[in-house]
């Protein structure tokens, strides 16, 4: 599949441009399959544009959900805090879990020479998935967690898991940026050559 290079869209009207199709209708015949994309929808639909905070505050809703985890990157620890609060006010029961969870040093697992006389610590992210595994959260937010650390977090959790804040600190996390500018553009593609 090269869907990103398709200029038709065609399948935005329902052409069905692959052989996928009746293996794909197959994947939402199931309840809980059926169920979250209705679900998905309602959340996204409110009759106005909505903030991706509002989307994912009435995601929940119309989950169901009562038990979220939170997990976050220390460097956006205001906006965990600020969130957290948020999901407390909606009447949720909130698990947050820091990415320096238990202060692991990098020398401890491989990432780097240990270093005398200072602590390097590093991200945990199968430590934060799986205590929020341990607390049995229904859904799972990410609050900016490094690439790679954000992957290998979703890959442990048992939970789904949505991304509210995508780390970039270039631009203001908002990594999309680079895909809209030229100069980020030229960029990426001198570093390419």
């Amino acid at each position: 599949m090269k869907c990103a290079t398709c200029d038709d869209r065609k399948c935005v009207t329902g052409r069905n441009c692959s052989n996928l199709r009746p293996h794909m209708v197959e994947l939402y015949q199931n309840d809980e399959n059926a169920s979250a994309m209705l679900k998905a929808a309602e959340a996204a639909s409110g009759g106005r544009p909505a903030t991706r905070v509002e989307q994912t505050l009435s995601f929940i809703k119309h989950m169901g959900y009562k038990k979220v985890g939170l997990a976050f990157c220390v460097s956006v620890a205001d906006e965990a805090k600020s969130l957290h609060q948020l999901l407390v006010d909606a009447g949720l029961t909130v698990s947050s879990v820091c990415c320096k969870l238990c202060g692991i040093e990098k020398h401890e697992v491989g990432t780097a020479p240990e270093t005398p006389g200072r602590k390097r610590i590093t991200c945990n992210p199968v430590g934060q998935a799986r205590t929020l595994n341990r607390d049995k959260t229904e859904l799972n937010i990410m609050l900016g967690l490094c690439v790679g650390h954000d992957a290998m977090f979703t890959q442990e959790s048992e939970a789904p898991v949505t991304t509210l804040v995508a780390k970039d600190h270039v631009l203001g996390h908002n990594p999309a940026a680079a895909l809209y500018t030229t100069y980020y553009k030229r960029k990426l593609q001198r570093k390419k050559s």
